[in-house]
């Protein structure tokens, strides 16, 4: 196991009625607020209302219709409003789209230049605003977490942003507030907690913790999606949900392990950034293929190991397990309703060759199988 350094500062309030520590929380840091949310479905759950009641006497400054992928024109806005009205807090209540636009909008804030220096890792801040939120959606892990994704439709970028000062402050998760949330958003969050899962338990040199960890959030959200699917107000479920949601992107089921570049994240941030597709769609779509891309001789045993482990797949060889793993891990993207394919989420041949350069030169030469823009290719015509 590898030497590793952890911290958490972000505390977690989970469970019902949590948000009856918002007032104290938030007032923690201040009485000017910036209120971001997404588009509009916050008011008609009624959460809206019980956010600008809990703050009375607050001042709120609202900007509102993040989009899903984020688009840095709302990342500009929000830094706009929190230098003109020198804001205290940051208040984000969404899911991770409208997380990762406050946390950008946090950083940007505490920066004289042009934000996208810090998105894209031309200059750092050594603090930001202080981010409380309120989570609505169980897929990026944003709520506890350090990264933000951030879209850029004008030159089809969409870049990880990281960095250690991202981290909020403070989240309220109450598996209650996803209730609302519909059968398509609730499959395609459930697929990114997975994808997030995969990408720290494909690696060489992992460890027995690190593995059985990974393996555990895997079998729960493969358990209880389609059960959320199908009875979306059961709070079980959706809390096993929402802690999946948390633990799997927050790094901590890969510590010891060595980290690598995530394939299939760069592959689908690419495909969104020029088609602007669903996050969660796209890494169905991209998953299986690159399972497939990369099964050889040095990576069967990790394929064996989430086959007999995750999967329960049992009395067949080595080539037989990871190959049943891969079947599985498709048929059940496609059992929860997702597209399968490019070509069904509006994507042809048109872009693929310029999208894999893309890919490929965003980090898949470090990655646990390095891809070349050919692999990626390779990987793009499979998916259609």
């Amino acid at each position: 196991m590898n030497n590793f350094y952890f911290c958490t500062p972000t505390k977690v309030y989970f469970g019902k009625g949590q948000i009856k520590v918002l007032r104290e929380v938030v007032g923690t840091y201040g009485k000017k607020v910036l209120l971001v949310y997404g588009g509009g479905s916050i008011k008609k759950s009624g959460l809206y209302d019980k956010v600008l009641s809990l703050l009375d006497g607050f001042t709120i400054y609202e900007l509102n219709g993040v989009e899903p992928n984020p688009k840095y024109e709302s990342v500009l806005e929000g830094v706009k409003i929190c230098k003109e009205k020198g804001i205290d807090v940051v208040l984000a209540v969404g899911g991770g789209s409208v997380i990762d636009c406050s946390k950008a909008i946090c950083a940007g804030a505490k920066y004289d230049g042009e934000t996208w220096d810090l998105i894209s890792y031309k200059a750092k801040v050594d603090s930001k605003i202080p981010l409380v939120t309120i989570l609505t959606l169980s897929a990026t892990g944003s709520e506890f977490d350090y990264g933000a994704v951030i879209s850029r439709m004008d030159t089809n970028e969409k870049v990880g942003y990281c960095d250690d000062v991202l981290k909020p402050e403070a989240s309220i998760t109450d598996p209650e507030y996803t209730f609302t949330v519909p059968a398509n958003q609730t499959a395609a969050g459930s697929v990114d907690i997975i994808s997030h899962v995969l990408e720290q338990y494909f690696t060489d040199k992992s460890s027995f913790i690190a593995d059985c960890m990974c393996e555990s959030v895997l079998k729960t959200v493969i358990k209880y999606a389609p059960i959320a699917i199908k009875n979306p107000n059961d709070y079980e479920v959706r809390a096993n949900l929402m802690w999946a949601s948390s633990l799997g992107c927050n790094g901590i089921l890969s510590l010891g392990n060595n980290g690598y570049a995530w394939s299939c994240h760069q592959m689908e941030h690419v495909l969104s950034a020029y088609y602007d597709i669903t996050h969660g769609v796209g890494l169905a779509i991209v998953t299986p293929r690159w399972m497939e891309y990369i099964l050889s001789e040095k990576t069967l045993p990790v394929f064996v190991k989430y086959g007999k482990n995750v999967w329960g797949i049992d009395g067949l060889s080595d080539q037989e397990t990871a190959r049943l793993a891969i079947k599985k891990t498709y048929d059940y993207f496609l059992s929860l309703g997702i597209p399968m394919t490019l070509k069904e989420v509006g994507i042809g041949e048109e872009k693929l060759e310029e999208m894999a350069k893309r890919a490929s030169d965003s980090g898949l030469l470090d990655a646990y199988i390095p891809l070349n823009a050919q692999a990626v290719l390779e990987i793009y015509k499979a998916c259609l």
